[in-house]
């Protein structure tokens, strides 16, 4: 745990990160994972074999297809997606998530906008998540966009104009979250984000 945090915490919180590409989130929200001790991640679930080296229960949580088809219609799930078609799942355990929840770990998630509200509507209506769930959107302008994905030299130009006509699209999201941190340096996003956080976390204790 970072020096200066209050261990005296009885449930956890889940910080919940969005924002368009080219906004850092995941950078920032890396950085977050190795400053706090305090801060765990989602182990997620999915139906694609383990690639060498993946733990099971570490680096993901392993099913077969039709096993974790039964659990979404179980309702197991916090929320899920199939990617790239193939019956290839991915999806968030609610049983994983609470337990951590109720234990008092801190959770944090890097998700899109869609994620981000299935996570608002599961605060409402689960008593492990209800007024635990804290929403941050990184907010950058579509020119921030276009400026930062030309830098990484990574995406061709209709890529890029894809990615910036989402950003739009998500940008208009940005009132439903409880924090919105306007996109600056690395370091000053880091530093707000680390506010929001340490606040969160003060006013639980």
């Amino acid at each position: 745990m970072l020096r200066g945090m209050s261990d005296n915490v009885s449930s956890g919180l889940m910080l919940v990160v969005s924002g368009p590409a080219g906004s850092g989130k995941t950078t920032v929200c890396d950085r977050m994972l190795a400053t706090y001790d305090s801060l765990g991640r989602v182990i997620t679930s999915t139906s694609r074999d383990p690639r060498p080296g993946e733990v099971d229960g570490v680096d993901y949580y392993f099913f077969p297809p039709e096993t974790f088809r039964q659990m979404i219609a179980n309702g197991e799930f916090y929320e899920h997606a199939e990617v790239h078609g193939q019956g290839r799942y991915y999806g968030s355990l609610k049983r994983e998530i609470d337990a951590k929840i109720s234990a008092g770990i801190d959770l944090l998630l890097n998700v899109d906008v869609q994620g981000a509200a299935t996570y608002r509507l599961a605060a409402q209506n689960s008593d492990a998540l209800r007024g635990r769930v804290v929403t941050v959107f990184i907010q950058i302008t579509p020119e921030q966009v276009r400026e930062r994905l030309a830098t990484r030299q990574s995406d061709d130009e209709a890529e890029i104009e894809r990615r910036i006509q989402t950003a739009v699209k998500e940008l208009t999201e940005a009132p439903h979250y409880d924090h919105v941190i306007a996109s600056g340096t690395k370091e000053e996003d880091f530093a707000r984000l680390q506010a929001i956080y340490e606040a969160e976390k003060a006013a639980r204790a």
